[in-house]
């Protein structure tokens, strides 16, 4: 039995490739100009909680962060920090497994908990570890330390996560996943 479906392959692959895309050009504008590194992770989580929504299946936010990082590799080959996103899905992952798929997206308050939870959770790791191992000491230093930097990725969780949350209560309420497959697929 194949464990990802046609459709969940094809959500993977537009997800990854728009995280990958969207960030790789806008993100880097974004940083020269407010010096805020928050957009990549707005872009990448309200991604990952929509396609991890719909796939409902372990391995969806793994596939799309490595995916993405190659994307990020080949239009931005200096974006390094990438890397931190990859350990970022695989949390974002790890989260929603251990909820549980369907119980994470079974109502409205569950959906909004778990989710920005995850969201945040992952993007502050992100920017941990960016900081940690992608960082300049002295652009650090300046930011305000690893804390701050790891606390403005986890501000892009939380707008990446209501995004993400927003889109997926949005078409739940005008849906049922089965006519979504129908109308998409």
């Amino acid at each position: 039995m194949v464990y990802f479906s046609s459709y969940n392959i094809a959500a993977i692959s537009i997800s990854a490739a728009l995280w990958g895309v969207l960030n790789s050009i806008f993100s880097p504008i974004f940083f020269q100009a407010t010096g805020l590194p928050f957009l990549c992770d707005a872009i990448g989580f309200s991604v990952l909680a929509v396609a991890v929504w719909w796939t409902k299946k372990f391995g969806t936010a793994i596939v799309i962060g490595i995916v993405a990082s190659g994307i990020n590799f080949i239009i931005n080959p200096g974006g390094i920090y990438f890397l931190g996103f990859i350990a970022a899905s695989i949390v974002f992952d790890s989260f929603i497994w251990l909820f549980g798929y369907n119980r994470s997206f079974k109502g409205r308050s569950l959906t909004v908990g778990i989710i920005g939870s995850a969201s945040i959770l992952s993007a502050g790791i992100a920017g941990y570890l960016i900081g940690v191992f992608f960082m300049p000491t002295a652009a650090l230093t300046n930011q305000g330390g690893v804390l701050v930097w790891a606390g403005l990725h986890a501000l892009g969780g939380v707008i990446g996560g209501a995004i993400g949350i927003g889109l997926i209560l949005t078409i739940k309420t005008r849906l049922s996943i089965e006519e979504v497959e129908k109308k998409f697929l």
